[in-house]
């Protein structure tokens, strides 16, 4: 039960990443139809000259391949050493709430404070796991 409510964990950090995807994309097409970029600068990805909005989504997207790897392969780790217990699955799970809250707020209101905070929990319940992982395993 425990391996199935990880998978979920990882599956919903996928989604998360699907997400901002589909909204990057979104505000990408609008800024290109409303003229604000030109589809040219597309080709070479430059888009400085975008709104804040198309650029912090960019950003939001870029982020999910950083801090989530590392839930990744700490998740992967455990399954494959068959290393779980609550305490991981629940670090798991709370690390993507920490993911969610700070997509929310880095492409809503894009609040610093708040944004670094939900950032710095991540993290630090991302070493955890993994210091849980090591400690477990020797």
């Amino acid at each position: 039960m425990l391996e199935k409510l990880l998978i979920l964990a990882l599956f919903a950090q996928v989604l998360l990443t699907f997400c901002v995807m589909f909204i990057m994309g979104r505000r990408r097409f609008a800024a290109a139809r409303a003229k604000e970029i030109h589809l040219e600068q597309f080709s070479t990805m430059d888009l400085k000259d975008a709104s804040e909005s198309v650029q912090v989504a960019g950003r939001n997207f870029i982020n999910q391949f950083e801090i989530p790897v590392l839930f990744f392969v700490a998740s992967l780790v455990a399954l494959i050493t068959n290393n779980l217990g609550y305490l991981l699955v629940t670090l798991a799970w709370l690390f993507v709430v920490s993911r969610v809250i700070h997509t929310v707020i880095h492409l809503s209101s894009n609040h610093l404070y708040s944004r670094y905070y939900s950032f710095l929990a991540g993290c630090i319940i991302v070493l955890i796991m993994w210091i849980t992982l090591v400690w477990r395993l020797f």
